[in-house]
């Protein structure tokens, strides 16, 4: 027996419980993230044995960190030279890896197993995250709902994590009732429509490809989404506008800043950042401006844009990529998960935003008043000013085409619009091929929906709204592949075709010749 976990749980619930959101994300305990990040790592080097031994390894005292400025001079942790390397008791204070109550796994792409121990306390940091979209996007605290978590259900962190995040939320006094059929289409629309009914609002929280088969399986079988007031809560993949367009519309949902919310979350760490409805006013409008989003993030895709509270994790843009400081059951000191992204602070985005003539809070202001029912709309829309990071992903789901990067999301958008959606999954397998005169082409193999047919005007069809929208959003393409080799070739596969779209397997939207 350990009595101080019961006394650490205690006092961790109590202060979760006991703390508005309005506290918990005030201006003043914001200020304190570099001092916070700067305290975990010393305590981080003195209780951690892995930790402790990286620096050892590496020559660093850490009594010579006395800054924030020394503390970004220590060199970053991956997975593969801190993680791996260790026994994942060595991972948690003072080697006790008994002290944490729960064990999550990842495989990410190797398909290694990656065991990440938490705590029930660790979970507080992210049940904010959860509260801030339950909240500030979802009026939850006023309004009875049902949630509905559609993430898989097991060893994988994304489903546990969520209902428990949400009963958090529930015993926190949001009228939140959680159900957790997991990825089980079936019993997904069989509570939906049986319970459904007795609430205010629906949320269904799930992976966006999944949640899209969903609604669009349930229209197929005469459910009336629109009756549901159905609100989304997505994680795992980055999506276009058009995509968020398309499933609200399909839901009946008529204020996507205020019914969906994107999660940024990892297997290391829980919920690290989330989208606010003024990130969403920001992200649809960047959609429809794509040379300004070429000049914020220096892409010719958009990148999920999210918030974040810097005193759970502190965020670094290094190089490209992000590296976060967070207390875990396994705590994290500038672990670069390898995506890539960045950071720009709020005041910094507004003034970007401004200088184009656009101003997000009064659109996200407007937008709630006029969306968002009495009695909620009484209550002023609440702008959190907290940091944005925007994340593209792992830097390797590119494919390079006569020297132009193809994202996976430029090929998306031509697949989302209207008289092309109807007949696809959303699903894609992207290559850079040479064929039998070893003449460079670009492949692009689409997964049609359940029943259709591929013919040749479909295809036809599907090939030009993807060199439409490829030409509009990446000027890599338009500028750097030759007018007579911009046209994929495109081959439509059916339903779950083993070879490209295997049910129940981790989709992959690039493959490349070592992959292959």
């Amino acid at each position: 027996m350990n009595p101080n976990r019961s006394e650490l749980t205690l006092g961790a619930l109590r202060d979760f419980l006991g703390t508005d959101l309005d506290e918990a994300l005030a201006p003043e305990r914001i200020s304190r993230a570099a001092g916070n990040a700067l305290q975990l790592f010393h305590d981080v080097a003195r209780d951690v044995p892995a930790y402790a031994a990286f620096l050892k390894d590496r020559d660093i005292d850490p009594r010579s960190i006395h800054t924030i400025d020394d503390f970004r001079t220590l060199p970053d942790i991956t997975k593969n030279n801190y993680v791996l390397r260790n026994q994942p008791a060595d991972l948690c204070r003072l080697g006790r890896l008994e002290d944490c109550d729960m064990m999550a796994v990842s495989s990410g792409s190797t398909g290694k197993p990656t065991f990440w121990p938490r705590f029930v306390t660790d979970e507080f940091a992210t049940a904010y995250r959860f509260e801030q979209v339950f909240r500030d996007s979802f009026s939850a605290d006023t309004r009875r709902t049902l949630a509905v978590v559609c993430f898989a259900l097991g060893t994988w962190v994304g489903g546990m994590y969520t209902a428990s995040c949400c009963r958090h939320l529930a015993a926190k006094g949001y009228p939140i009732t959680v159900v957790t059929p997991g990825n089980n289409k079936e019993e997904i629309l069989r509570v939906t429509s049986e319970l459904g009914q007795a609430f205010e609002q629906v949320v269904l929280l799930g992976y966006p490809p999944f949640l899209k088969d969903l609604i669009d399986t349930g229209l197929a079988r005469g459910i009336d989404w629109p009756r549901f007031n159905v609100k989304l809560v997505m994680a795992g993949e980055v999506f276009s506008e058009e995509w968020r367009a398309l499933v609200c519309e399909r839901v009946g949902a008529t204020s996507p800043c205020f019914d969906t919310a994107s999660l940024y979350g990892t297997a290391d760490a829980g919920v690290v950042g989330n989208e606010t409805p003024l990130s969403i006013c920001i992200r649809r409008w960047l959609a429809s401006h794509p040379s300004v989003g070429r000049e914020l993030f220096g892409e010719s895709r958009l990148p999920t844009l999210v918030q974040y509270d810097p005193c759970s994790r502190y965020f670094e843009a290094v190089d490209g990529g992000l590296l976060f400081t967070g207390d875990n059951g396994a705590p994290l000191v500038r672990y670069n998960i390898l995506d890539t992204g960045g950071v720009i602070e709020y005041d910094e985005m507004l003034q970007l935003c401004a200088s184009h003539g656009f101003d997000p809070v009064s659109e996200a202001t407007e937008c709630y008043r006029s969306s968002v029912p009495v009695p909620v709309s009484k209550r002023e829309f609440r702008v959190r000013e907290l940091p944005f990071v925007y994340v593209f992903g792992r830097s390797d789901f590119t494919v390079s085409y006569f020297g132009a990067n193809i994202y996976p999301e430029n090929v998306t958008v031509g697949l989302e619009q209207p008289g092309i959606t109807e007949w696809v999954t959303g699903k894609f397998v992207l290559e850079s091929l040479e064929d039998e005169n070893r003449d460079r082409f670009l492949s692009i193999t689409v997964e049609l929906a359940a029943a259709v047919i591929a013919d040749e005007q479909k295809r036809q069809a599907v090939t030009i709204s993807i060199v439409e929208h490829l030409a509009r959003l990446n000027s890599e393409f338009s500028h750097y592949v030759p007018n007579e080799h911009k046209t994929p070739r495109i081959h439509l596969k059916p339903f779950g075709d083993p070879s490209y779209f295997p049910v129940g397997v981790k989709h992959r939207y690039t493959r490349r010749k070592d992959t292959q």
